[in-house]
């Protein structure tokens, strides 16, 4: 048994419960933690059996209790779940912490969809796992190939449905994939599909188009994928609309960002097509802007070249995401962009979206 408690300031080590049992009575185990002070107030704590062995011994929890030693102040939950959850299901149980006088979060499902080509044919000697990330911390390692559900097969693709719960997360971020194989493969894996089950939207892509190349004598491959694009529902897409049309914005509201574009080095790479693009933050979207005026080049999207723009839009918050695109207008219009670095000089940051495409 591991316990993760996750604070305000971050999240702890992996907590094992062997060896350490303080007090034990029938059916109940106490045991003494002591955490860093540095955590902040605990708002989650995850806890499951930690093994990747298929056959392992079912674990009852009834009841759960935590006590500040300094404080007193006590959270206590009935819990009455086994794990494993299923019959080769998720092995951990996430909740949130309630202290007096502290609002708290709640437990939300989460359905991930994962689109691949041949993932469904290899299962039964690969294990797959995704931590989620999101502003209110993450999911931990959760198996992917124990529980599908919706399966669909095609001639080349396929897609299978997990479910996960998990203590609300916030704006999603990130997904950090984790494969191994009892045998060398290739596994074709198109994009992840991840929202809340009890809403339509938003959608969250992942997307990862890429073949991974498993070795069954090497460790893990690990990799990271940060969050494409986000699909708002209608709603929320028409008030976003509203809000691009409102006229009268004051200068004060507008936040400038110098958006820095690498055209990559290689033949028939550079473009004449007219480029906008569009910045995703986690309140807002700007409006749609033309890249024409470069503040290096007169003729912009040359072969090899960096060309700088400045923008002013409305506040939109932490940037997530962006869409970048050109009309296709001129001969042999085709453009190979290898990034874009974005400068928010009002959050003194720098965010980086490569495309190598």
């Amino acid at each position: 048994l591991v316990l993760f408690f996750y604070g305000s300031n971050g999240k702890s080590n992996p907590v094992s419960m062997e060896n350490k049992v303080e007090h034990q009575a029938k059916n109940q185990i106490t045991y003494d933690i002591h955490l860093p002070s540095d955590l902040g107030m605990l708002y989650k704590v995850r806890l499951g059996l930690q093994s990747l062995e298929n056959s392992i011994p079912q674990l009852s929890l009834r009841h759960f209790k935590m006590q500040n030693t300094s404080t007193l102040d006590t959270f206590s939950l009935t819990i009455n779940k086994t794990l494993p959850l299923s019959l080769n299901g998720d092995r951990w149980i996430e909740f949130p912490v309630e202290w007096p006088l502290k609002e708290a979060l709640s437990v939300v499902t989460y359905h991930l969809t994962v689109f691949s080509r041949n993932i469904l044919s290899e299962r039964n000697l690969v294990h797959m796992a995704a931590c989620i990330y999101g502003t209110h911390g993450d999911t931990g390692d959760r198996s992917l190939l124990r529980s599908l559900q919706n399966v669909q097969q095609g001639e080349n693709n396929e897609s299978f449905l997990v479910i996960v719960d998990a203590v609300e997360l916030g704006e999603l971020d990130k997904v950090v994939l984790l494969i191994s194989s009892k045998t060398d493969c290739k596994l074709d894996i198109k994009k992840l599909h991840l929202k809340e089950a009890e809403k339509e939207h938003p959608i969250y892509v992942f997307e990862v188009n890429e073949a991974f190349s498993v070795d069954a004598n090497k460790s893990e491959i690990q990799r990271e994928i940060p969050v494409s694009f986000v699909i708002r529902g209608d709603k929320q897409k028409n008030d976003i609309d509203n809000n691009l049309h409102e006229e009268g914005s004051q200068a004060r509201n507008l936040t400038e960002y110098t958006i820095k574009v690498y055209t990559g080095d290689k033949r028939g790479a550079g473009t004449d097509a007219n480029v906008h693009i569009i910045l995703f933050g986690n309140e807002d979207k700007s409006e749609v802007f033309r890249l024409s005026q470069s503040l290096e080049h007169q003729d912009p999207f040359e072969r090899g070249k960096v060309d700088t723009f400045k923008i002013k839009t409305k506040k939109i918050g932490i940037l997530r995401s962006i869409e970048i695109g050109h009309d296709g207008k001129g001969f042999a219009s085709g453009w190979f962009l290898e990034k874009v670095e974005i400068t928010d000089a009002s959050r003194n940051a720098v965010y980086c979206f490569n495309c190598n495409r």
